[in-house]
């Protein structure tokens, strides 16, 4: 059945989905009612279209600019800088930070040809002088490249009147944002300290 095996080879290309996954996913699909199989079908297919990067922070959004960046409510002199957009829902669903966001677009990373020209670094720069920011706080992964990311944008903030935080080590070394818990990312927060 070439229609079955084309959706399992998809479906496991997902982060986390493996072939027997795909096919469990795919069968499952076969058994659900009409309705449910063309909402999703429909979902997927409109996903790009309805979500876009915010031209402030570069967050997912689907209003432009996003809601966090639109609010009057969140405190403008504090910055978190995440390395990709599902890293500000993850930092939000701790309801421990109130402040601003900006997105790199991923990490330093030499090894996989990826330099600081890549990134949206000089947005950043930009935004913590126009905006009078009182406080950076780095929320990258505890990696090599995370860490690497870090201490480059420590030294290219040192011209500011920012200062610089890094997130405590509440999230383990080698562990990514979007699989800490709430909990974690609280106590992170809350622990940060000067980089």
């Amino acid at each position: 059945m070439k229609a079955l095996e084309d959706l399992v080879g998809l479906l496991s290309r997902l982060p986390g989905i493996g072939r027997k996954s795909a096919a469990r996913i795919a069968f499952h699909l076969l058994k659900v009612d009409g309705q449910y199989a063309d909402a999703l079908s429909s979902g997927i297919a409109g996903l790009r279209d309805r979500v876009r990067f915010c031209s402030r922070c570069g967050a997912y959004t689907e209003e432009d600019p996003c809601e966090i960046c639109a609010s009057t409510t969140r405190d403008r002199s504090t910055l978190c800088v995440v390395e990709q957009p599902q890293d500000v829902l993850t930092i939000e669903a701790s309801r421990e930070y109130h402040g601003i966001y900006h997105v790199l677009g991923g990490l330093i990373s030499p090894l996989d040809g990826i330099g600081p020209e890549a990134l949206r670094l000089d947005r950043l720069v930009d935004r913590v002088r126009s905006m009078d920011i009182r406080e950076v706080v780095i929320a990258t992964n505890p990696t090599v490249e995370g860490d690497t990311t870090a201490l480059y944008v420590k030294k290219i903030l040192d011209g500011t009147s920012a200062r610089v935080s890094r997130l405590a080590t509440g999230i383990p070394v080698g562990g990514d944002l979007e699989y800490a818990d709430r909990l974690t990312l609280a106590r992170s927060f809350r622990g940060r300290t000067a980089l």
